[in-house]
């Protein structure tokens, strides 16, 4: 099974090509820079700076959390052979319940973070898209590729993307 599936990949990398080849007048194509996009178009770099003011308390609140138990656990090498047996593993039970708190708020700040990524990544990808429809409309561009492992200047509409983006 997994031969069958390598000859059919090995085949259609040797057909599309020829194909392409051989349709090149007819077929008019264009390429897009989707990382590119994502990176230097305007609503993208917005949504990064919003995401940093709305989430910048959090991670604030987070640093004083981590930097109080860095400094108790400091404190508590430092003193915990003056401590009594009891006193030290109260002391490491405190401790050891701060640091679980801790990793549940800081691992809800990280997935609060990645949901509010992901969704403007895709409000950016949809906007993204139908600008490179409208742009595949007005030039008559028949296929648009976002992955490619070489491309000429002249197919790369990435910059046509980004300012039509900034546009809207």
């Amino acid at each position: 099974m997994e031969k069958k599936l390598k000859l059919a990949l090995l085949s259609c990398l040797i057909v599309v090509p020829l194909f392409l080849k051989a349709y090149a007048d007819e077929l008019t194509i264009a390429y897009v820079n989707m990382e590119r996009v994502i990176r230097e178009a305007p609503a993208a770099v917005n949504a990064s700076k919003k995401m940093e003011q709305e989430f910048e308390g959090r991670r604030q609140d987070l640093q004083r959390i981590a930097d109080d138990i860095a400094a108790r656990q400091a404190a508590l090498a430092e003193k915990g052979a003056s401590l009594s047996d009891s006193q030290r593993r109260a002391k490491e039970e405190e401790l050891a319940a701060i640091s679980v708190r801790f990793q549940r708020r800081q691992q809800e700040f990280q997935e609060d973070l990645n949901i509010r990524k992901n969704s403007e990544a895709s409000s950016l990808l949809d906007k993204a898209n139908k600008a490179i429809a409208q742009i595949a409309e007005a030039e008559h561009l028949e296929m648009i590729f976002q992955e490619a492992v070489a491309v000429s200047n002249r197919l790369d509409i990435t910059d046509k993307v980004i300012k039509k983006l900034t546009a809207n």
